[in-house]
């Protein structure tokens, strides 16, 4: 018997009734370079009715704004790796658009952001 809230795919004696690589085909790499961190963000301009559900849900779960692959992941209860093949399949149809994280080299010497840093330590302890 499903769960409401699970949806069809799961059920609460045997878990998962598809098996994840069959959700994307057997696949394990995914065709556009995404990271855990990565924000995706609907286009709005493609119609994803030719994929399957797990890909309308993905996409469904983008629609408030920029969201991480790993909590996309979370979400539908997918491993990463299936995740980011479901997410590159619509970044390759144009429903998403990508953007991998940044990470600074150089260390911030801003005096007023480590000055807000501390006072906020300070308000919360």
């Amino acid at each position: 018997m499903a769960l409401p809230q699970d949806g069809p795919w799961l059920d609460d004696a045997a878990g998962r009734l598809v098996r994840p690589y069959t959700v994307i085909n057997g696949r394990t790499r995914p065709s556009a370079p995404l990271d855990l961190l990565s924000l995706v963000v609907p286009t709005g301009a493609v119609s994803v009715a030719h994929m399957g559900p797990e890909h309308t849900q993905a996409l469904g779960l983008c629609g408030g704004g920029p969201t991480s692959v790993a909590e996309i992941a979370a979400q539908l209860r997918l491993p990463a790796v299936v995740t980011k093949v479901l997410l590159s399949d619509l970044v390759d149809c144009g429903a998403l658009t990508a953007k991998a994280p940044t990470f600074r080299t150089q260390p911030t010497d801003d005096q007023s952001l480590l000055e807000a840093v501390l006072d906020g330590l300070r308000r919360r302890l």
